[in-house]
Protein backbone atom coordinates (compact mmCIF):
# COMPACT_ATOMS: atom_id res chain seq x y z
CA UNK A 1 0.00 0.00 0.00
CA UNK A 2 1.20 3.46 -0.85
CA UNK A 3 0.40 6.64 1.08
CA UNK A 4 0.74 10.38 -0.01
CA UNK A 5 2.17 12.53 3.42
CA UNK A 6 1.51 15.91 2.50
CA UNK A 7 3.55 18.33 5.26
CA UNK A 8 2.11 21.63 6.33
CA UNK A 9 0.55 23.25 3.06
CA UNK A 10 -0.22 25.63 5.69
CA UNK A 11 -0.64 29.94 4.60
CA UNK A 12 1.84 30.53 6.97
CA UNK A 13 4.77 28.61 4.88
CA UNK A 14 3.72 30.29 1.58
CA UNK A 15 5.68 33.34 0.06
CA UNK A 16 3.45 35.98 2.17
CA UNK A 17 2.90 33.94 5.29
CA UNK A 18 4.55 35.01 8.72
CA UNK A 19 7.02 32.29 7.97
CA UNK A 20 6.95 32.67 4.12
CA UNK A 21 8.97 29.86 2.20
CA UNK A 22 10.22 31.27 -1.44
CA UNK A 23 8.59 29.75 -3.88
CA UNK A 24 6.08 27.48 -1.92
CA UNK A 25 3.61 28.44 -3.91
CA UNK A 26 4.95 26.98 -6.97
CA UNK A 27 4.88 23.54 -5.62
CA UNK A 28 0.73 23.68 -5.35
CA UNK A 29 0.09 22.63 -8.86
CA UNK A 30 2.43 19.71 -8.41
CA UNK A 31 0.74 18.87 -5.40
CA UNK A 32 -2.63 19.05 -7.15
CA UNK A 33 -1.06 16.40 -9.86
CA UNK A 34 0.31 14.24 -7.33
CA UNK A 35 -3.45 13.87 -5.42
CA UNK A 36 -4.95 12.91 -8.78
CA UNK A 37 -2.35 9.66 -8.45
CA UNK A 38 -4.02 6.23 -7.19
CA UNK A 39 -2.20 6.44 -4.12
CA UNK A 40 -4.17 4.04 -1.60
CA UNK A 41 -4.02 6.46 1.64
CA UNK A 42 -3.80 10.60 1.29
CA UNK A 43 -2.78 12.19 4.66
CA UNK A 44 -1.32 15.82 5.55
CA UNK A 45 -0.07 17.40 8.32
CA UNK A 46 -0.69 20.85 9.96
CA UNK A 47 1.45 22.31 12.44
CA UNK A 48 -1.01 23.97 15.41
CA UNK A 49 0.47 25.89 17.52
CA UNK A 50 -0.55 27.46 20.84
CA UNK A 51 0.17 31.15 21.01
CA UNK A 52 2.37 30.55 23.77
CA UNK A 53 4.60 27.92 22.03
CA UNK A 54 8.07 28.25 23.14
CA UNK A 55 9.40 27.98 19.75
CA UNK A 56 8.27 31.39 18.93
CA UNK A 57 11.11 34.13 19.01
CA UNK A 58 8.36 36.75 20.51
CA UNK A 59 7.90 34.65 23.39
CA UNK A 60 11.42 35.01 24.59
CA UNK A 61 12.17 38.45 23.00
CA UNK A 62 14.33 37.15 21.10
CA UNK A 63 14.93 37.37 17.27
CA UNK A 64 13.90 34.77 14.66
CA UNK A 65 17.37 32.37 13.99
CA UNK A 66 18.26 32.58 17.63
CA UNK A 67 18.45 29.41 20.04
CA UNK A 68 17.26 28.36 23.30
CA UNK A 69 16.95 25.29 25.03
CA UNK A 70 13.30 24.13 24.66
CA UNK A 71 12.34 20.60 26.23
CA UNK A 72 16.02 19.60 26.97
CA UNK A 73 16.96 20.14 23.15
CA UNK A 74 18.44 23.13 20.91
CA UNK A 75 15.71 24.79 19.50
CA UNK A 76 16.26 27.78 16.54
CA UNK A 77 13.43 30.28 17.44
CA UNK A 78 10.80 31.35 14.44
CA UNK A 79 8.35 33.96 13.62
CA UNK A 80 5.06 33.55 15.30
CA UNK A 81 3.24 30.80 12.63
CA UNK A 82 0.50 28.60 12.20
CA UNK A 83 -1.30 29.70 15.34
CA UNK A 84 -4.61 27.28 16.35
CA UNK A 85 -7.93 28.44 15.13
CA UNK A 86 -5.77 31.60 12.96
CA UNK A 87 -6.10 31.88 8.99
CA UNK A 88 -2.54 31.09 9.06
CA UNK A 89 -2.48 27.78 9.89
CA UNK A 90 -5.46 27.12 7.80
CA UNK A 91 -4.19 24.97 4.04
CA UNK A 92 -3.18 27.53 1.30
CA UNK A 93 -5.38 27.78 -1.34
CA UNK A 94 -4.39 26.24 -4.64
CA UNK A 95 -4.33 22.90 -3.82
CA UNK A 96 -7.20 20.54 -3.29
CA UNK A 97 -7.00 19.52 0.73
CA UNK A 98 -10.41 17.70 -0.04
CA UNK A 99 -8.72 15.04 -1.09
CA UNK A 100 -6.90 14.49 2.32
CA UNK A 101 -8.26 11.49 4.31
CA UNK A 102 -6.89 12.44 7.03
CA UNK A 103 -5.05 15.46 8.53
CA UNK A 104 -2.49 15.46 12.08
CA UNK A 105 -1.65 17.89 14.06
CA UNK A 106 1.92 18.99 15.51
CA UNK A 107 3.34 20.85 17.49
CA UNK A 108 0.51 21.34 19.89
CA UNK A 109 2.34 21.26 23.39
CA UNK A 110 4.21 24.44 23.94
CA UNK A 111 6.85 23.25 25.94
CA UNK A 112 8.08 21.36 22.56
CA UNK A 113 8.74 21.61 19.10
CA UNK A 114 7.48 18.58 16.72
CA UNK A 115 9.09 19.34 12.94
CA UNK A 116 8.65 15.48 12.02
CA UNK A 117 4.76 14.21 10.86
CA UNK A 118 5.17 11.06 13.20
CA UNK A 119 6.68 12.46 16.66
CA UNK A 120 8.05 15.50 18.95
CA UNK A 121 11.52 16.23 18.24
CA UNK A 122 11.87 14.39 21.55
CA UNK A 123 10.28 11.61 20.56
CA UNK A 124 7.95 11.50 23.89
CA UNK A 125 4.68 11.45 21.99
CA UNK A 126 3.45 10.35 18.60
CA UNK A 127 1.09 12.16 16.25
CA UNK A 128 -1.18 8.86 15.66
CA UNK A 129 0.13 8.98 12.14
CA UNK A 130 2.53 5.67 12.21
CA UNK A 131 -0.74 3.54 14.02
CA UNK A 132 -2.82 5.35 11.16
CA UNK A 133 -0.35 3.95 8.38
CA UNK A 134 0.16 0.77 9.67
CA UNK A 135 -3.54 0.30 10.26
CA UNK A 136 -3.81 0.64 6.58
CA UNK A 137 -1.44 -1.91 5.44
CA UNK A 138 0.81 1.28 4.45
CA UNK A 139 4.62 0.19 3.33
CA UNK A 140 5.55 2.61 0.97
CA UNK A 141 5.33 6.59 1.73
CA UNK A 142 5.81 9.42 -0.45
CA UNK A 143 6.63 12.54 0.85
CA UNK A 144 6.01 16.44 -0.23
CA UNK A 145 5.50 19.64 1.32
CA UNK A 146 7.74 22.59 3.48
CA UNK A 147 9.81 22.68 4.36
CA UNK A 148 13.02 20.25 2.89
CA UNK A 149 15.23 21.60 5.71
CA UNK A 150 12.83 21.26 8.69
CA UNK A 151 9.62 19.02 8.45
CA UNK A 152 9.81 17.62 5.38
CA UNK A 153 13.41 16.05 6.75
CA UNK A 154 12.34 15.08 9.91
CA UNK A 155 9.32 13.61 8.37
CA UNK A 156 11.39 11.37 6.09
CA UNK A 157 13.76 10.26 8.95
CA UNK A 158 11.42 9.22 11.24
CA UNK A 159 9.91 6.89 8.31
CA UNK A 160 12.51 5.41 7.92
CA UNK A 161 13.17 4.76 11.43
CA UNK A 162 9.31 3.16 11.65
CA UNK A 163 10.21 0.95 8.85
CA UNK A 164 8.84 2.38 6.11
CA UNK A 165 9.73 2.66 2.23
CA UNK A 166 10.57 6.52 1.76
CA UNK A 167 10.45 8.55 -1.11
CA UNK A 168 11.23 12.09 -1.23
CA UNK A 169 9.36 13.93 -4.27
CA UNK A 170 12.21 16.94 -4.52
CA UNK A 171 10.05 19.07 -6.87
CA UNK A 172 7.42 18.80 -4.67
CA UNK A 173 9.05 20.20 -1.55
CA UNK A 174 10.53 23.94 -0.78
CA UNK A 175 13.32 24.64 2.08
CA UNK A 176 13.31 28.01 4.46
CA UNK A 177 17.40 27.74 3.74
CA UNK A 178 17.99 29.84 7.47
CA UNK A 179 21.77 28.90 5.61
CA UNK A 180 22.82 28.60 2.51
CA UNK A 181 23.48 25.04 2.09
CA UNK A 182 20.75 24.00 4.50
CA UNK A 183 18.65 22.07 1.72
CA UNK A 184 21.40 20.56 0.16
CA UNK A 185 22.34 18.98 3.28
CA UNK A 186 18.87 17.57 4.51
CA UNK A 187 18.94 15.82 1.24
CA UNK A 188 22.19 14.29 1.97
CA UNK A 189 21.12 12.86 5.62
CA UNK A 190 17.71 11.47 3.76
CA UNK A 191 19.24 9.47 1.00
CA UNK A 192 22.57 8.57 3.61
CA UNK A 193 19.49 7.20 5.86
CA UNK A 194 17.70 5.48 3.12
CA UNK A 195 15.44 7.60 1.36
CA UNK A 196 15.12 7.88 -2.59
CA UNK A 197 14.70 11.27 -3.58
CA UNK A 198 12.68 11.45 -6.52
CA UNK A 199 10.58 13.88 -8.85
CA UNK A 200 7.10 13.79 -9.14
CA UNK A 201 7.36 11.97 -12.63
CA UNK A 202 9.37 9.42 -11.56
CA UNK A 203 5.97 7.85 -9.58
CA UNK A 204 4.61 4.74 -10.85
CA UNK A 205 1.79 3.15 -8.97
Amino acid sequence: MNALLLVDLQNDFMPDGALGVKEADQILPIINKLLEMPFDVIVATKDWHPSDHGSFAKNHRKQPGEHVILGGLDQVLWPVHCVQKTNGAEFAIGWNSTKVKKVFYKGTDKNIDSYSAFFDNGHLKSTGLDDYLKENSVENIFIAGVTTDYCVKYSVLDALYLGYHVYTISDACKAVNLNEKDEDESYKAMRSAGAKIITSKEIAL
